[in-house]
């Protein structure tokens, strides 16, 4: 299944080092109480907002000319935390086919009703299709409103 999304040799050990079943409850401690509450991404999300146009996020990413950049967007800030290098997230500039199967082939996905933490990756299926077209960083939530910060989007 992994050979499908196209991993990279060292994103295939480390999800074959997820799997077992001797690291099944240090890998849940490590990326759900550590990584899916932490404010290191949000904060350096929070720093990017003003961004007009997302060229420093597509360039990196290894595009020459402007795309879609809300991935492009939550792979950098990912990468200036180290997530991408660790194996946390993975690099991706395409929401469904990339970041979603990821998410999805690592037991990292959370369906509707989850309510997100600040640092969480949330994607944003706008025309209701079962695709995912949007993604971004969650802020916050209070009261039931979750607060995001996204690339191709006003906060």
């Amino acid at each position: 299944m992994a050979q499908q999304y196209h991993f990279n040799k060292k994103q295939l050990e480390q999800l074959e080092e997820l799997q077992k079943d001797e690291c099944s409850s240090l890998w849940g401690n490590v990326l759900y109480d550590s990584l899916m509450g932490s404010s290191d991404i949000v904060q350096v999300a929070f720093s990017q907002i003003g961004n007009i146009g997302g060229e420093p996020y597509w360039s990196w990413y290894g595009y020459s000319s402007r795309v879609e950049w809300c991935a492009c967007f939550v792979s950098w800030c990912a990468n200036q935390c180290g997530y991408i290098n660790s194996g946390i997230i993975p690099k991706f500039s395409a929401c469904q086919i990339e970041g979603v199967a990821w998410f999805r082939t690592c037991g990292l996905w959370q369906e509707r009703g989850y309510e997100p933490k600040a640092g969480d990756i949330i994607f944003f299926d706008w025309e209701a299709d079962g695709h995912s077209d949007h993604v971004g960083i969650v802020e916050r939530c209070e009261n039931g409103k979750v607060y995001t910060i996204e690339g191709n989007r006003g906060r």
